[in-house]
């Protein structure tokens, strides 16, 4: 007779309390200088145990959180992509959803631009390999293709932009513009497209 499998119990508000925790204290004291028990406390856990019962290790819980925000960050390209026919528009939609992240998602934001994820997460694919990207090139080539953006290496372009978006939105979140998000989203955008923006 074959044995039943046990799943795990589907507790989804106590597993979303335990990746917010983690998030958190990644961003804020590193992913190094976190221990599991950070984490319980921060979830308001009894002990770490209740960790295991949804993650095997920190570095499982680690890739769960990338994942998960890079897979959100992939699906709302799709969704820009699909109500965009022009790559300008598809753009500015972009950096419209990444400077709201600003305001409601920091952490994640943080967890994306900021955090050293070949430290502790050797096996998932760099940010710049990730299909979220890869989707990104495709706007580029996509503006090349119809004369909006410079013939180029997508990928060059791709540092190009973002590197003035990227690069912003970090300045936002440490602090180094103190002022709110949206006041900096015009002249990073200015700034970004006059670099890729065919004259």
């Amino acid at each position: 007779m074959e044995q039943e499998k046990i799943s795990p119990p589907q507790n989804t508000h106590l597993q979303d309390e335990i990746l917010r925790s983690a998030l958190s204290l990644f961003v804020q004291k590193s992913y190094l200088n976190t221990s599991l028990s950070d984490i319980a406390m921060a979830a308001k856990l009894d002990n770490t145990q209740e960790i295991y019962t949804y993650f095997d290790s920190k570095q499982h819980l680690a890739c769960v959180l990338y994942s998960n925000i890079v897979d959100s960050l992939s699906v709302s390209i799709d969704d820009i992509r699909r109500r965009n026919k022009k790559s300008t528009d598809q753009l500015h939609s972009l950096v419209d959803l990444l400077f709201k992240l600003v305001e409601q998602a920091p952490d994640a934001l943080r967890f994306l631009l900021t955090v050293n994820h070949a430290e502790f997460l050797r096996d998932e694919k760099p940010f710049l390999k990730t299909p979220a990207v890869n989707k990104m090139l495709k706007i580029f080539q996509l503006g090349i293709n119809n004369g909006e953006i410079r013939s180029l290496e997508p990928m060059l372009i791709y540092s190009c932009f973002f590197g003035i978006i990227y690069t912003t939105i970090e300045l936002i979140l440490n602090g180094t513009l103190d002022k709110k998000s949206e006041l900096y989203q015009s002249q990073a955008w200015i700034a970004a497209w006059n670099t890729i923006a065919k004259k």
